[in-house]
């Protein structure tokens, strides 16, 4: 009330609220009422003159708050596109199969949406148009994907976008094979400038009915004569709004010069926002990254997460070897990853060409782009003449690499000895991806048991005695095993030293396996044969002993290649064949080794990874391959899991000081740490 009665005071004048019934028709005095003769009132000027003031300030206001409404999103490019209006209301039936929701109506069908009437312009080369932008074809196809559960920040839709047309002919194959797989919900969406139609973009890159992929039409209106602002611009917003429906895991576009240079800048810019991963495809993205399209989403949005070094211990008498390894690191494909960095431990003597070669040495190559300039080699050259026992050669060893994110970093370590293959670190992603990342490996917790990728193919056992026949792979279809088998993918819980990848997660709990054994060797009063006695040969480095005993207590495994997939991987040669350094001086063992390396060698063969691969490229599930206990003997799973429970006991009771009857000083696993299985360290 107090406000109102300000406020009349600010509209009147003292004199109108004194008379502010004054023209109001009362009684004369005498009873009696006014005369006819009506003059009408006059306003006073002052009251007038406060009453326009006063639609003024208001006229102001109103317009400072419509030229100042709050942003609506991190980037005033995101507010919410425009669409004409659509009939019909998207389906809300329970999801079906990836294949049943791959073909949504189609947006020439829903009569009354402005669509259907107004067709893009065709680019009359002059480029000035630059007002709302307006999506005629995109909310059709966006609302009818509501069964993909789009609406969610995790599912399974991996969106290909393209805005030239020579990267949607580049992308459009790669999307149908992924589509064809069904582990996916696979969206492709054009923008840009073409005023070609969907279905004939279909036609012309020979696409039917077939390929599981659904399509989006993401140009804006006018796109021929838009401004390269309003372009870029309209793509995204684009971006921005197939968001807010889809969510996809990972977008997917052409890297290559091919592809309009608006779009990597526009998908660059909504990544920064909505954290969304990206790939960008190389020219050959074919016949080099084919395999991509046999991941699930949940992997696929790690691709960028991934990151592998490799790690070279040379040992004296071996730098010659070092040259063809790393001339051979050099020619590999890295178009699935980032470049690895290079760690390289080098005796204390190097023979004057390894000098020269390392100081020639670039990398990365110059083939490969480099914008930061960025040089991810590390040499370290030891002072010591001495040489070095079992035990320090281990911890040399181990000191070596660190990860930086246990469950994102990995290692590859390689012998000198070794020479890779031009598609090693695609195979390693490959199987990172698929056996660690995947949806399925996560079901399965694949994980938890995974040690490491081999690339070579062992052909004798880790004692170095007998020949290694590795267990055969039946077909899952094969039930009565009259298949006869191959020998391409199996498990195996013995380490290799030549070229194998251990995870981040495997490698930080053997550093600290490794650190608490030797601690409580110092305890001991006597060294307990599980440690004393050697299970693998001198001709592989002492630490792989370590990694062996680590395999047995947890019963974890290696994925090996088998003989017909190793020969396109990786390869050891035997001629300049040098012993560790901790056992160089054992005669009988070198006597042996010139021996069994001058027939062991196996020549590299370059195809691409899915010609490589059985079963078209697709990797069978862990579930199905066949597994081998560390001495070589062919064992069902839940074998390894009984072994790994008896040398478990066995390691805790003799090394750990642990009693098996008491839980008194038994400790909790924990992640990444062996301090359960010790009892008389801390």
């Amino acid at each position: 009330m107090l406000g109102w009665r300000r406020m009349r005071s600010f509209v009147m004048s003292d004199d109108d609220l004194g008379k502010k019934d004054d023209d109001h028709n009362k009684p004369a005095k005498n009873g009696q009422r006014r005369t006819s003769s009506w003059q009408p009132t006059r306003i006073p000027p002052r009251r007038s003159l406060k009453r326009i003031g006063l639609v003024f300030v208001v006229a102001a206001l109103v317009y400072l708050f419509i030229h100042n409404i709050p942003v609506l999103g991190p980037n005033d490019r995101m507010r919410r596109p425009i669409y004409p209006p659509s009939r019909g209301r998207p389906p809300s039936n329970p999801i079906p199969p990836p294949g049943d929701a791959m073909h949504p109506p189609d947006p020439a069908a829903h009569e009354g949406t402005h669509a259907q009437s107004q067709h893009l312009p065709a680019n009359t080369g002059e480029r000035t148009f630059s007002g709302p932008i307006v999506y005629n074809q995109l909310a059709v196809t966006l609302q009818a994907i509501s069964n993909t559960r789009g609406v969610s920040p995790n599912n399974k839709n991996v969106l290909f976008a393209a805005a030239s047309l020579k990267s949607a002919a580049t992308l459009l194959p790669m999307a149908c094979q992924m589509g064809a797989g069904l582990k996916n919900y696979v969206h492709f969406a054009l923008f840009g400038r073409s005023s070609i139609d969907l279905e004939q973009l279909r036609e012309i890159n020979g696409i039917d009915n077939t390929c599981a992929v659904i399509f989006h039409d993401a140009r804006p209106d006018y796109a021929g004569i838009s401004t390269d602002a309003r372009i870029e611009r309209a793509a995204f917003r684009g971006f921005h709004h197939i968001n807010a429906y889809m969510h996809p895991q990972v977008i997917m576009i052409d890297g290559s010069t091919d592809e309009e240079a608006f779009l990597p800048r526009s998908v660059n810019q909504h990544v920064k926002i909505a954290g969304t991963a990206v790939i960008e495809m190389p020219r050959s993205a074919i016949k080099s990254l084919g395999w991509i399209t046999n991941l699930d989403s949940i992997a696929l949005r790690t691709w960028n997460k991934i990151k592998i070094d490799i790690l070279i211990q040379v040992t004296p008498r071996s730098t010659g070897s070092l040259k063809r390894l790393l001339r051979s690191i050099s020619a590999a494909d890295y178009t699935s990853s980032a470049i690895p960095h290079i760690t390289i431990e080098l005796p204390h003597h190097i023979d004057s060409s390894t000098k020269q070669f390392l100081d020639s040495f670039a990398w990365p190559p110059s083939r490969i782009a480099n914008p930061t300039n960025q040089h991810p080699l590390t040499l370290r050259h030891r002072i010591s003449h001495r040489k070095l026992t079992e035990e320090e050669a281990s911890t040399r060893f181990f000191e070596s690499f660190w990860p930086a994110q246990a469950q994102q970093s990995h290692v590859l370590v390689l012998s000198p000895h070794a020479q890779v293959a031009p598609q090693f670190f695609n195979y390693l992603k490959y199987l990172l991806l698929e056996y660690r990342y995947s949806g399925t490996a996560g079901f399965h917790d694949w994980g938890q048991h995974l040690f490491g990728i081999s690339l070579e193919q062992p052909l004798v056992t880790l004692d170095g005695k007998k020949p290694f026949s590795p267990p055969l792979f039946h077909h899952p279809e094969d039930i009565n095993g009259q298949g006869g088998g191959t020998s391409n993918p199996f498990l195996w819980q013995a380490p290799t030293s030549n070229a194998v990848l251990i995870t981040g997660e495997k490698w930080i709990e053997l550093h600290d396996f490794v650190s608490r054994t030797m601690q409580a060797k110092d305890t001991l009063e006597a060294e307990p044969l599980i440690l004393s006695e050697k299970a693998i040969s001198k001709q592989h480095p002492s630490w792989l002993e370590y990694a062996l005993r680590l395999a047995r207590v947890r019963g974890y495994w290696f994925v090996y290649p088998g003989n017909e997939v190793a020969k396109h991987l990786a390869t050891v040669h035997g001629e300049l064949y040098s012993l560790p350094e901790e056992y160089a001086d054992d005669e009988d063992i070198r006597r042996t080794t010139r021996k069994s390396r001058s027939t062991l060698e196996t020549q590299l063969c370059s195809l691409s990874l899915v010609d490589t691969l059985p079963n078209n490229g697709v990797l069978w599930p862990l579930t199905a391959v066949p597994v081998a206990a560390w001495d070589g003997a062919e064992v069902d799973a839940r074998d390894i899991r009984t072994r790994a429970g008896d040398f478990e006991i066995l390691f805790k009771g003799t090394v750990g000081a642990c009693d098996a009857e008491s839980t008194k000083g038994q400790k909790i696993r924990e992640l990444g740490s062996a301090r359960d299985l010790f009892c008389n360290v801390s």
